[in-house]
């Protein structure tokens, strides 16, 4: 499969939605446990520093998005990512040539670390991460989505 990567856009925002609204449904790889609607991600999309990056194949087809983000509660040089794979996707290289791109261009943003904080039920966000280069630096136990699931998570970071 070819693919090929490029910012994502506002106008993307509806089916990246669906696409993340079946990996929530399906469960297990992601904090989030509401479905998203399209106008969700042009706002998250809209935020300073946020930096996205889609796949698409040969037809067009939506293969997966990226992105990454300010928050609050990290270092300001340091960004947070979150990663979705349309899940017929997998093992493709999707991630792989997403994250090129998102490294590239948050280093280009003047940014030196991005942080991936991954429930420690999903092992292949896990060893998503891992493969990537991302290293554990700290874990929380016991934290409580929005559906009342109790999970722990694992803190990771990547130095650009």
């Amino acid at each position: 499969m070819t693919l090929h990567i490029r910012p994502a856009k506002p106008f993307d925002a509806a089916v990246m939605a669906a696409l993340l609204n079946e990996i929530i449904a399906i469960g297990g790889s992601t904090a989030m446990t509401r479905p998203v609607t399209a106008e969700d991600l042009r706002q998250w999309m809209a935020e300073p520093g946020s930096i996205w990056h889609l796949a698409e194949n040969d037809k067009g087809a939506v293969q997966g998005f990226q992105w990454v983000h300010r928050r609050a509660d990290l270092p300001p040089d340091m960004l947070d990512i979150a990663t979705f794979v349309d899940i017929r996707a997998h093992g493709h290289g999707v991630g792989t040539k997403l994250f090129d791109a998102t490294k590239t261009a948050a280093r280009n943003a003047g940014f030196t670390a991005i942080n991936a904080t991954i429930r420690a039920d999903n092992d292949s966000g896990l060893t998503y991460y891992r493969s990537k280069g991302f290293e554990t630096y700290g874990h929380e136990h016991g934290v409580t989505l929005e559906n009342g699931l109790v999970v722990n998570r694992v803190h990771t970071r990547y130095a650009l």
